[in-house]
C-alpha cells in the first residue's frame, strides 16, 4: 500500500524510504506502478550499506546471542506477535538492520525516523497514518525511531499510547544506556536487546560479502589482502562503516579491477597505519604508551593513543592498560586517577568510538599529569611474595571467628578490642600472624596526595606497635 501523505511528510533518508518501500513484498499490489518504478530507482541509487541490508535474521552478521533459534528476537519475528523493542549497542552494530529484518519477516509496514531531525508532530502523524493503515488494511506497522536517546521526555511520552494499545511494533534504537535516556513507561514497555560490538571477522564476512553479491559489488572488483586488512581496522567494528568506505574505494574502477591499499588511502584520505595487534608493534606501541604515561609525558602518551586507535586497536584493551596503570603507578599520590581511568573504561562501553576517544584522551592526560608513586604495587607484590614463601602463620585468636559451635571454648575472639569503642578510633592490637609482627609492605611515597596518607600512615603504625598514645591521633 502507497505510503500516506502524512507519512511522507516526516524527513526520511533515501536509505529509509526505500526500507518503507520493500519491507512488505505486497507493497506493489497495492500501490501504483510509479510506486514500482521508484522502489526500483531508490533501490538502485541506494548506498551500499542499504542494499547490502539483510533480508532475513540468518542473514545478520554477528549478534547470534539475538539471532539463534529460540531467541527472544526470533521468538518475536517468527510469531509475528506485537513487539516493543528498545536495541541497544555502538554504531554500526545493526540496529537499523534488526528493525528492518523483523518487519520484512513479519510482513509489516517500516516507518523510520530520526530522532536528530524529527519532532513531536512527525511522530504523531506516523502514529495516525498507522492507525488508519491497521484499520483500513489490518496491516500493522513498524515505528522504529533512530536515536531514540535524542527525544526529550514530551517526546518519547508522544509513544506511549501507541505502544500502550498496539497501533505500532515500536522499536527504538540508541548508543546511549536506556536505563538514563530513556523513559521509565517506555523503557518498561519494550524488551531491551543490547547489541555487541562486531569483531573483525564479522566485518571480513560484511565486506567478503558485498565484493561477491549481486545487490552489492557483483564482482566486478578484487580487494588486495592488504587494502582488505585496512579496511577492517578502518570500520572499528562499524558495518555501516565498513561498506561506505569500500564503496567509496571501488567508485570509478573498471570491471576487473583491483582496489589496493593506496586506492583505499585516497578514497578515505585515512593513512594506512602499520600496527598488527597480535604482533610486535602491538607490544612496542602498548610498552610505549606505559612508559610514556609513568614518564609523565602526556603528549607522548597521547601520540601512541591517537596511534593504538586509528590502527584499530580495542579500544577496551586500552582502557584496561589505564585501570591498571592508575593503580601501579600512580596509586594513592592521586587517587582520582583511577576514579579516571574506570570512568573512561565505562564510557567505552556506554559510548563507543569514535567519540570515545574524546573520554580515553581525557583520562590518559589526568593519569600522566598526575603524581606518581608505585608503593601500591610494590606493597601488594611484597606481600604475595612472603605468602609464596609459607609466611602464612595461624591468624591471632582474638582475630578468629566467633560465630560457629565451639569457638568460645577455644577461645577464639577472646581479648579483641573494638575500635569504635576507643575515642580514637585505633587501639593497640595485633593483626598480623606472628611471624609478620612489624613486617611494613606499604612504603608510601612523599608524592602528592601520599604525603599526607604517609603522615598518617606512620601515626597508625606508632599506635599499634605501642608507642605513642592512641588519643594523640587525630583520625
Amino acid at each position: 500500500m502507497g505510503a500516506g501523505p502524512e507519512a511522507l511528510t516526516a524527513e526520511l533518508s533515501v536509505g529509509a524510504r526505500y526500507c518503507q518501500l520493500v519491507s512488505r513484498p505486497d507493497a506493489g499490489q497495492a500501490g501504483s506502478l510509479f510506486d514500482d518504478a521508484a522502489a526500483g530507482a531508490e533501490s538502485a541509487a541506494a548506498p551500499l550499506p542499504v542494499r547490502m541490508r539483510p533480508r532475513s535474521l540468518d542473514e545478520v552478521v554477528g549478534q547470534q546471542h539475538l539471532t539463534r533459534a529460540g531467541s527472544p528476537l526470533r521468538k518475536l519475528a517468527e510469531q509475528d506477535a506485537a513487539m516493543s523493542l528498545l536495541l541497544w549497542g555502538p554504531p554500526g552494530t545493526g540496529k537499523t538492520t534488526l528493525a528492518y529484518v523483523v518487519s520484512r519477516v513479519t510482513q509489516r509496514q517500516f516507518v523510520e525516523l530520526s530522532a536528530v531531525s524529527s519532532g513531536v508532530k512527525d511522530v504523531r502523524a506516523a502514529i495516525d497514518e498507522a492507525r488508519k493503515r491497521l484499520g483500513l488494511t489490518g496491516a500493522q506497522t513498524v515505528l522504529f525511531i533512530d536515536e531514540v536517546h535524542r527525544f526529550n521526555k514530551a517526546q518519547q511520552d508522544a509513544l506511549l499510547p501507541a505502544v500502550e494499545n498496539r497501533w505500532v511494533s515500536f522499536i527504538g534504537a540508541t548508543t546511549e544506556n536506556p536505563f538514563f535516556s530513556v523513559v521509565s513507561p517506555l523503557l518498561s514497555r519494550s524488551l531491551l536487546l543490547t547489541l555487541r560490538p562486531l569483531t573483525d571477522a564479522d566485518i571480513e564476512v560484511v565486506i567478503d560479502r558485498a565484493l561477491t553479491d549481486e545487490r552489492g559489488l557483483g564482482g566486478t572488483v578484487r580487494l588486495a589482502a592488504a587494502a582488505r586488512e585496512h579496511l577492517v581496522r578502518l570500520a572499528g567494528g562499524d558495518a555501516r562503516r565498513a561498506l561506505t568506505y569500500l564503496e567509496a574505494a571501488a567508485l570509478g574502477l573498471a570491471e576487473g579491477d583491483e582496489i589496493t591499499v593506496e586506492i583505499l588511502e585516497r578514497a578515505v584520505d585515512r593513512a594506512m597505519v602499520r600496527y598488527d595487534r597480535s604482533g610486535d608493534q602491538h607490544y612496542d606501541v602498548i610498552s610505549a604508551f606505559i612508559k610514556s604515561l609513568r614518564g609523565s609525558d602526556a603528549d607522548a602518551a597521547l601520540h601512541y593513543l591517537a596511534r593504538m586507535i586509528e590502527a584499530g586497536e580495542d579500544p577496551r584493551f586500552i582502557a584496561r592498560r589505564l585501570i591498571v596503570h592508575a593503580s601501579e603507578d600512580v596509586g594513592l599520590a592521586d587517587p582520582t586517577a583511577l576514579q579516571a581511568a574506570v570512568a573512561a573504561a565505562q564510557a567505552v562501553e556506554f559510548v563507543g568510538l569514535p567519540e570515545a576517544r574524546l573520554n580515553l584522551a581525557q583520562a590518559v592526560i589526568h593519569v600522566a599529569l598526575a603524581p606518581k608513586s608505585n608503593a601500591v604495587a610494590v606493597a601488594i607484590n611484597d606481600a604475595a611474595a612472603d605468602v609464596q614463601a609459607g609466611l602464612a602463620g595461624p591468624v591471632p585468636k582474638h582475630l578468629r571467628d566467633t560465630s560457629y559451635r565451639g569457638a568460645a571454648r577455644l577461645g577464639h575472639g577472646k581479648g579483641y578490642e573494638y575500635p569504635h569503642n576507643d575515642p580514637a578510633g585505633v587501639v593497640r592490637q595485633q593483626y598480623a600472624p606472628d611471624e609478620l609482627v612489624g613486617k611494613r609492605y606499604y612504603q608510601p611515597s612523599s608524592h602528592g596526595n601520599e604525603a599526607r596518607v604517609a603522615e598518617r600512615s606512620e601515626r597508625i603504625r606508632a599506635v599499634l606497635d605501642g608507642t605513642a598514645d592512641p588519643a594523640s591521633d587525630d583520625k
